[in-house]
């Protein structure tokens, strides 16, 4: 399924079911439906995701059905990453199975552009799939790279998913040199869904509150159903 395809599932969903209607033990029985007891472990996840380990987080991950065909980006919004991606060394936090990655590099060209993606879980599939990309394992809370190590720091569709946001915004500024691009998904929270996401943005200032300080020309604009934000990390002015 593509990105557009469950954003107009989600508008239905989030925007013209009212909570009670949303929230209610029917609507629990038709997503069992689809997506059997997954929809109560989710919501167990998410009552406890504040106390469980690193281990439990990625078994809770690796147990997931894939969703999206490649990747978790509209067409549009990769278009925009493209237009705002820089020349020289390009860092996708959270690349998944680099799809992002090696649009980049269809579009961009390797001249001038080393790209790196970094994943908590990267298959070996994905390795061998696209040699001439870096693949380095680790959490986005604490990666493990020098400061200012990358002229674009892309990281699309992962700060939903990471418990202490501030801590992952505070790594990506640190080993971004230039422009920062962060995509998440609008989307509204609910008692239970079929996405393990811990954090909603219903609105433009419900992610922008986890972004402080703005700078003042911040770019942050909606993309389909996705806030589209862009910081360049030379103009550090508070808005």
């Amino acid at each position: 399924m593509k990105r557009e395809s469950t954003n107009a599932i989600r508008y239905v969903l989030e925007e013209l079911l009212p909570p009670v209607v949303r929230d209610s033990a029917p609507m629990r029985w038709l997503f069992r439906l689809h997506w059997g007891r997954l929809v109560d472990e989710l919501e167990d996840f998410r009552a406890s995701a504040h106390r469980i380990s690193d281990a439990e987080y990625a078994a809770v991950y690796s147990a997931l059905p894939r969703v999206h065909e490649g990747t978790d980006n509209s067409a549009a919004c990769v278009r925009e990453i493209i237009a705002a991606t820089l020349p020289g060394e390009v860092l996708d936090v959270g690349c998944g199975t680099g799809y992002l990655l090696n649009a980049l590099h269809a579009a961009l060209g390797q001249d001038g552009r080393n790209y790196t993606g970094l994943d908590f879980q990267i298959d070996q599939e994905t390795r061998e799939r696209l040699p001439s990309i870096t693949f380095v394992e680790s959490v986005v809370e604490k990666m493990p790279f020098a400061d200012n190590a990358f002229d674009t720091v892309i990281c699309t569709h992962v700060l939903e998913h990471i418990l202490d946001i501030r801590a992952a915004v505070a790594e990506l500024r640190r080993v971004c040199r230039l422009r920062l691009i962060v995509v998440v998904p609008k989307e509204r929270e609910h008692r239970f869904t079929f996405n393990p996401h811990l954090h909603f943005f219903p609105y433009r200032h419900s992610f922008l509150k986890h972004m402080l300080p703005v700078p003042g020309d911040a770019k942050c604009e909606q993309v389909g159903r996705d806030f589209f934000y862009v910081e360049d990390i030379a103009a550090k002015t508070p808005v």
